[in-house]
């Protein structure tokens, strides 16, 4: 998987931290990571928590990135941005059983992290555990694997309701305030990596359009 990591501004300082036990654990299971930021507290590029739900719903659709691993102080607010947009389906994990059970029972491709609530001594031990249950094995195995089967079955069956009950990504972005989209994607990583790794033409199109 490529996943990405997005930091929001009130916890850009954390960026560090998180995206280096991150890529530990992404390499052990041969997975990569690719940082987009908040860098830092000083970072000129703001990312507030329903930006960061854009630009995940960007980076997901366009399939630019498998994955998206975000959060904000308690990881509620960007959590609900996430789910905001078609095609992303995020879970709210505070510990490493939520991470395992998430990525088993729900499959989602996003995860939302409380980065101030709870979050102090030895929170990069928590985060390794969190990184471990979540990237180890693929996801939808099922928990317990007897429920697998009908586990499978609801997420399919979400996963075609989302589509009924959001606009498309691409309504989204011809729709969406303009600044505030240009505002988002406005920045020389998400120029550089996201037109490299983009599967999806129309979206850059739109986007394009945006920035020039």
């Amino acid at each position: 998987m490529r996943i990405a990591l997005i930091n929001e501004n009130s916890q850009a300082s954390k960026n560090g931290l998180v995206f280096s036990v991150l890529e530990n654990v992404a390499k052990r299971y041969g997975h990569s990571v690719v940082n987009y930021g908040m860098y830092g507290e000083d970072d000129t590029h703001s990312l507030t928590y329903v930006k960061a739900g854009l630009l995940s719903a960007i980076l997901l659709n366009s399939k630019a990135v498998d994955f998206v691993v975000t959060g904000c102080g308690t990881g509620e607010g960007a959590m609900l941005a996430l789910n905001a947009f078609p095609g992303v389906l995020c879970g709210h994990i505070v510990d490493s059983t939520d991470a395992y059970m998430f990525r088993q029972i729900n499959n989602g491709n996003a995860i939302s992290l409380p980065l101030a609530k709870g979050f102090g001594w030895g929170s990069e031990l928590a985060l390794e555990q969190i990184f471990n249950e979540l990237l180890k094995c693929d996801g939808g195995g099922g928990y317990p694997e007897s429920r697998a089967v009908p586990e499978r079955q609801n997420k399919e069956i979400l996963d075609n309701v989302k589509k009924i009950t959001h606009q498309s990504i691409y309504y989204i972005l011809e729709n969406i305030d303009r600044e505030f989209l240009k505002d988002t994607i406005n920045y020389d990583f998400f120029k550089k990596d996201f037109f490299e790794n983009s599967k999806d033409q129309k979206i850059n199109e739109i986007l394009n359009s945006v920035l020039n």
